[in-house]
């Protein structure tokens, strides 16, 4: 909803017609146009662009960069537009489709085309109104709206939203998780600062009770953590296995839900400091545990 009103409500936009950023309702400027056309020196000029642009850049990166170094990709699972259209297309194709992905084996074959339609109808209405909404953020919305409903767009303008319309919708049925994998140069960069970072929030698999883990399975070699998980990741493995985890907690809920009967509680949890550091040292354990209980049971 943020991402969609912002410009709207002059929160944040930058009007390719005035030439300048607009923030909560200002125009923020470097205000050295006095000082191109001889109101000024280079040293004004100098200092206005410092304290105008440069120091809140870097306060902003600062700012950033703690923040992922201690939380990860908090951004991408909590704040990120991308990421929300794909929990919500990945929960719809799930109760339409049967899967979460077209790459995956469904549980059980869906019957139609009806679910189909739904999961493409969604996923092209959405991506339509996040094109809208992107070119929002460069043209002043009230009168893209207003075009809009009148069915006055102009041809640039049609253009834009037609192509960026097409590109979500690939991306939104197709590639959803993957961009996020692989193409998205944000997420890969709060990724590499976050694994830097041995003491960092991770998602900690609790490998003592590794038999009632065993016991949870929907499936062949399906467990609810990892259905759960919008970016396909092996949640109760090592850390160095979900570099591209986004810290969206879904993998904690679906343990919590199955184990809602167990008085200890769910197995995933998140931990930071000594007890993160754990985290690639008790997935090995684990898997040794595994197939510990295996032989056991064998014998």
């Amino acid at each position: 909803m943020l991402f969609l009103f912002a410009p709207l409500l002059d929160l944040f936009r930058f009007d390719l017609l005035l030439g300048h950023f607009i923030i909560f309702g200002q125009a923020w400027t470097i205000s050295i146009d006095s000082i191109l056309y001889g109101g000024g020196d280079s040293i004004e000029a100098a200092l206005k662009i410092f304290y105008r642009v440069f120091i809140p850049g870097m306060l902003f990166v600062a700012v950033s960069g703690v923040l992922i170094w201690k939380y990860g990709r908090i951004y991408c699972g909590w704040l990120c537009p991308h990421f929300s259209v794909v929990e919500l297309i990945n929960e719809l194709m799930l109760k339409q489709l049967n899967r979460v992905t077209l790459w995956e084996k469904a549980s059980k074959v869906s019957k139609g085309f009806l679910p189909k339609i739904v999961v493409a109808s969604v996923a092209i209405l959405v991506a339509f109104v996040w094109s809208l909404g992107l070119l929002s953020y460069l043209l002043p919305p009230k009168m893209l709206l207003i075009e809009l409903v009148n069915f006055e767009l102009g041809f640039r303008s049609t253009i834009f939203i037609t192509v960026a319309t097409f590109i979500f919708t690939f991306d939104f049925i197709f590639a959803r998780h993957v961009f996020c994998k692989y193409g998205c140069a944000l997420g890969l960069f709060q990724s590499l600062i976050w694994m830097a970072n041995q003491k960092a929030m991770v998602v900690k698999f609790e490998r003592q009770p590794a038999k009632t883990c065993r016991d949870c399975s929907l499936g062949k070699n399906q467990k609810a953590c990892d259905e759960a998980c919008p970016m396909r990741l092996p949640t109760r493995n090592m850390k160095r296995a979900k570099f591209t985890c986004t810290q969206c907690a879904q993998c904690i809920s679906a343990c919590a839900e199955v184990q809602k009967d167990n008085p200890d509680g769910g197995l995933l949890n998140w931990v930071n400091g000594d007890s993160a550091i754990e985290v690639d040292r008790g997935a090995s354990q684990f898997k040794n545990d595994q197939l510990a209980i295996q032989i056991k049971e064998v014998k």
